[in-house]
């Protein structure tokens, strides 16, 4: 009698009362914990969110690194979605999840304990996050929902990545650091 099956897995048994926790718990996570109010620049605040958990991962096996980016960026577009339907808007810039997850996704390759790897990625993804190069382009234009908004940003770590492998297989990383 008007009781949603997902209001009633949450445990709600007023589709309401489920829509007053779902609504900002995606607003919270879409905005990276908030970095993404930032009045200038939001996108690059919510690739600095992403830095420390590179970081603070860096020691984790390759494949435990690949769960927490398919994790991080399966709930980015659940957030996403539900964020910009709260909104009423589509791919606002309050949301910045979605370079969280790009930015892991640019990291992948290399070894993050140290900083110039760090930075560099922090560059390769904001600069291709930024022109949205093909595929990027058309992932952002022609992709619906939560999955438009967070799947150019993984388009544009992948390409970070890439960069990122060159950087370190022809060793560019080491050389920075020895500057």
């Amino acid at each position: 009698m008007g009781v949603t099956v997902e209001a009633t897995r949450l445990g709600y048994h007023d589709p309401i009362e489920a829509s007053k926790v779902k609504a900002p718990l995606a607003k919270a996570i879409a905005t990276a914990l908030g970095a993404g109010y930032s009045p200038i620049a939001p996108g690059t605040c919510g690739t600095v969110v992403a830095v420390p958990i590179a970081f603070l991962t860096a020691s984790w096996p390759l494949w435990q690194y690949v769960i927490l980016v398919i994790a991080i960026t399966g709930v980015a577009i659940w957030a996403a979605d539900e964020a910009d339907r709260a909104w009423g808007t589509h791919d606002s810039q309050r949301i910045v999840i979605d370079e969280v997850a790009g930015y892991l996704v640019t990291m992948l390759p290399v070894d993050r304990h140290a900083w110039i790897p760090l930075v560099c990625g922090f560059i390769a993804f904001r600069f291709f996050d930024i022109v949205k190069p093909p595929p990027v382009r058309w992932i952002d234009e022609n992709l619906p929902g939560g999955a438009g908004v967070v799947l150019d940003d993984v388009g544009a770590g992948i390409q970070g990545a890439i960069v990122m492998w060159a950087l370190d297989y022809f060793g560019a990383l080491d050389a920075l650091a020895r500057l």
